[in-house]
């Protein structure tokens, strides 16, 4: 059993990417539908669908090149990072965005920028 969901599929994503997989498979959970969302809509992932309470997510590659060159989890159950809209860190020189749950709700860095609410990062794509 996961106990943490995002980890998890951020480990997926990015083991997938590595092993040179199409699709593949995650635990559906709010949290995790919304980070794939934002994954889609950044260009990072081709589509999800639903399936009997799994996540189906088709990963995207430009020719033979991955879409999504690397992906990490920043704030941990253990050790949580919140930073306010002015404070959130660029990523490889503003190449990346930061994914963050704030109380509008899943955003990337460049909208709780725009909407001056900051929040705990989650995870850093690039």
């Amino acid at each position: 059993m996961v106990n943490d969901h995002l980890s998890d599929l951020i480990s997926r994503i990015r083991n997938g990417y590595r092993a040179g997989k199409r699709v593949l498979e995650a635990n559906l959970t709010r949290p995790s539908l919304q980070v794939a969302k934002i994954l889609v809509e950044e260009g990072y992932l081709e589509k999800i669908e639903e399936s009997e309470g799994k996540l189906i997510l088709s990963l995207k590659y430009n020719g033979k090149k991955p879409a999504l060159m690397g992906i990490r989890r920043v704030s941990k159950p253990g050790a949580r990072i919140y930073r306010g809209a002015r404070e959130l860190p660029r990523v490889f020189g503003a190449l990346g965005k930061n994914i963050l749950t704030t109380p509008k709700g899943i955003m990337i860095d460049k909208k709780a920028r725009k909407e001056n609410v900051g929040g705990e990062i989650i995870a850093q794509v690039w």
